[in-house]
């Protein structure tokens, strides 16, 4: 039952047409994992926070760096050498004191990987990484878990959720040889900053659609967005035959 605290903070949530009590309550007891605490992740973390989702596990072992507070906005110059996870967990309980939050303050990886992915109800991809992302797509397919994908160079970014148990296709039929992905960094190709904090807003969106059965969430879609032109278009993702991902059986290792 929500409370009245609860009913006072969400309210402007829960004002709005076919958003009533019953989504907000979806929220407060739903668990997201976000991997990731960059750019991307600090909006969504901040945002979900802020949105009454009741627990929020974050996962990140890389630590703030000076040249990270261009954009990501949950750390500060205090904050400079601290791990992103934690330091991104600060903010989300100054935001929101009654959020349940766990701190993974290293690199997500094997079993660890696969028991956090599957106790959550959606998992945010908002890494750099191009392994770290095949080894989410691996793990939510095998625990039948929906990824919300985001990624951002330059100026330009997508977002899309990837619901292989629900017919959609994964990220590896996106990039099925990866060559393209893993050729593009923001260390190395640099950034935009607020182009990050469009997509990773983006990405709090979807996860509050889809946690929430509110609207129509990106669901076998890839919206894109280029910044210098300011313009969104929409292409739609279908399963790749022969995905070695999500065409059925196990991954092969490696793949």
């Amino acid at each position: 039952m929500i409370s009245d605290a609860d009913l006072l903070r969400y309210s402007r949530q829960i004002m709005l047409p076919n958003f009533d009590v019953a989504a907000q309550e979806k929220l407060l007891a739903s668990r997201v994992l976000v991997v990731g605490l960059g750019g991307l992740g600090c909006p969504v973390a901040l945002y979900l926070a802020a949105a009454g989702v009741g627990e929020l596990v974050l996962a990140d072992g890389d630590h703030v760096e000076h040249s990270n507070l261009q954009r990501q906005l949950a750390h500060s110059e205090a904050d400079i050498g601290r791990n992103k996870a934690e330091s991104a967990a600060a903010a989300c309980a100054a935001i929101n004191g009654n959020l349940g939050l766990e701190v993974i303050a290293a690199r997500l990886e094997g079993e660890t990987l696969a028991t956090q992915v599957a106790a959550a109800d959606l998992v945010v991809d908002a890494t750099d990484s191009f392994i770290t992302r095949l080894e989410l797509n691996r793990a939510c397919i095998e625990s039948g878990r929906a990824l919300l994908s985001g990624a951002a160079i330059g100026s330009e970014g997508q977002v899309t959720l990837f619901d292989v148990a629900n017919g959609t296709g994964c990220y590896r039929c996106l990039y099925p040889d990866g060559t393209e992905e893993q050729n593009l960094s923001c260390s190395e190709n640099g950034v935009l900053a607020p182009v990050v904090g469009v997509i990773g807003s983006l990405q709090a969106l979807e996860a509050v659609k889809y946690l929430a059965n509110y609207g129509e969430p990106l669901r076998g879609r890839l919206l894109l967005l280029d910044g210098w032109s300011m313009q969104l278009r929409e292409v739609a993702l279908t399963a790749a035959p022969g995905c070695p991902h999500c065409s059925g059986g196990r991954v092969p290792a490696g793949a």
